[in-house]
């Protein structure tokens, strides 16, 4: 709620409802299991709740969505029947629902602690965006789950395509989820302010899953309105 950028984002409207309302229906429409908002405000789970949605009030002073998550489970499942958890951030109201399903899908392999999505890069700007966070990752037209071998802002020079856009939607087993909670921050992690460093830093296999597109993160009110554009037809079916 305290977003510098757009005050109040969670509960900005967007035809008729408030931005998480459309990501947990993006979550539900996914049918993974069970969707419950993690909320550091007390607004924004009884908006989840007037809708008939599950919502949990976190410590709002909590560092990251992670740790956000990680609350989240430990307070509602404390006896681990939940084996894996997909950490989807509540600004990404036009996600896919077969982004957060193949996401997930990621944790099929034994060796995987983390999983998460990536879209081929098309338009050339993109490239040197350094709020466009790319990920190192041998994917492919024949190769749609690889491991990440790095994540960065700026391309090094020379590489050659295709690129990966990162998208921060996670899937974490449970005991994964929980070790790297547990973790200090490393060094890239605050040199490049990117979360999932720690995880590679200290060991931990983060599989990349191919998507076709890139859903629209809010974070300003250009984006909001972009958000209204999109979802206005979707909404008028629903």
């Amino acid at each position: 709620m305290a977003s510098t950028r757009l005050p109040g984002k969670p509960l900005a409207d967007i035809c008729g409802l408030p931005m998480i309302v459309h990501v947990w229906r993006r979550a539900v429409e996914s049918g993974v299991g069970q969707v419950l908002v993690a909320a550091a405000e007390t607004r924004i789970a009884e908006a989840i709740r007037e809708h008939g949605g599950d919502a949990i009030n976190t410590d709002p002073n909590l560092a990251s969505g992670t740790d956000r998550i990680a609350q989240a489970l430990s307070l509602r499942d404390p006896h681990g029947q939940f084996q894996y958890v997909v950490n989807v951030q509540g600004d990404l109201p036009t996600i896919e629902p077969l982004a957060i399903q193949r996401c997930l899908a990621g944790l099929v392999n034994d060796p995987v602690d983390i999983s998460t999505i990536a879209a081929e890069i098309a338009d050339p700007a993109d490239l040197a965006n350094p709020n466009i966070v790319k990920a190192i990752t041998p994917l492919g037209a024949l190769r749609e789950v690889a491991y990440a071998r790095d994540f960065v802002r700026l391309l090094p020079a020379g590489d050659p395509p295709p690129h990966w856009h990162h998208i921060g939607v996670y899937a974490f087993k449970r005991q994964a989820l929980g070790r790297f909670v547990s973790l200090p921050v490393s060094r890239l992690e605050a040199e490049r302010k990117l979360e999932q460093m720690r995880a590679l830093e200290n060991g931990m296999r983060i599989a990349v899953v191919r998507v076709d597109t890139v859903p629209l993160g809010v974070d300003t009110p250009a984006d909001l309105e972009a958000a209204r554009r999109i979802l206005k037809p979707h909404h008028a079916t629903v």
